[in-house]
């Protein structure tokens, strides 16, 4: 099997062996395949996508169709260890909701979205006058699926209102490395948040 993108990676890191994994939006299902067939993970994905779903099957990966956005109601509380949701947070409707759903059927929630405090995009905004375009962000405004683009600011501010208890957080590049700009100013410089977190 292929290595895991370097943001799969990072995830991996953080889920025990042995553990069950709930993966929201999981695409084709190159994590959970990775997790079971090397941590011995129960896992189930959602997915909305057709193709996807279609890559899952044939890994044998346990997938659902289902829209996010419609609640996780199908599970029960505490059904998992970890929820995850790579690269999906910003394009969901109710970003709150789902927080409160991921901790719910599951001990344990994991997400990664792009950094809107990006210095770039912060100078594209301010002397471009548009909406930015990067190699995190790269779909213009009017094609994208991110319809609630948050900084690492807005969502530790949010953790607390809702007191989610943050465990892990990295900060990435676009090329999933980190370095010592990032963890002086991390809303500022870094491009991607990783963050690990259960209910307070």
């Amino acid at each position: 099997m292929s290595a895991l993108r370097p943001d799969l990676e990072i995830i991996d890191h953080w889920i025990a062996p042995r553990s069950r994994v709930l993966d929201l939006g999981c695409g084709d299902g190159t994590l959970l395949r990775h997790l079971r067939e090397n941590k011995q993970v129960e896992s189930y994905g959602l997915e909305i996508d057709d193709d996807n779903i279609a890559r899952c099957i044939k890994a044998g990966v346990n997938v659902i169709q289902m829209d996010i956005d419609a609640g996780l109601s199908d599970f029960d509380a505490d059904s998992f260890d970890y929820v995850v949701m790579s690269q999906t947070l910003q394009a969901v409707q109710h970003p709150d909701r789902i927080l409160d759903e991921m901790l719910r059927v599951g001990r344990e929630g994991i997400v990664t979205f792009p950094n809107f405090g990006h210095w770039l995009n912060r100078l594209q905004i301010t002397f471009g006058g548009r909406m930015p375009l990067t190699r995190v962000l790269p779909e213009p405004w009017y094609q994208t699926p991110n319809i609630h683009l948050c900084t690492l600011r807005d969502f530790e501010q949010l953790c607390h209102a809702k007191g989610i208890e943050i465990l892990q957080r990295k900060v990435v590049n676009s090329a999933h490395r980190t370095g010592p700009l990032m963890h002086l100013l991390p809303n500022l410089f870094a491009e991607i948040a990783l963050y690990r977190f259960r209910r307070g």
